[in-house]
């Protein structure tokens, strides 16, 4: 009997793995070279926007200092 639980457990998990093998296989690719100029020109496009690269305006900085701190 453990065998045959064995064997239903080893075939209900090889559907589900090339069940997920042709999902994978039917998701539209496009190729790197493509993928890696897209990104560039969406990041020069949103570098104005992105604060890592411009910085926080210190009117909009939620976590700046309102006053300065002291050590006496």
């Amino acid at each position: 009997m453990s065998s045959k639980v064995h064997s239903s457990n080893s075939i209900n998990h090889t559907r589900r793995m090339v069940q997920q093998l042709r999902l994978e296989a039917s998701i539209e690719r496009i190729k790197v070279s493509k993928a890696c100029v897209d990104l560039m020109n969406y990041c020069t496009d949103n570098a104005k926007h992105d604060p890592l690269l411009m910085g926080i305006p210190t009117s909009d900085n939620p976590f700046k200092d309102k006053k300065p701190c002291t050590i006496l």
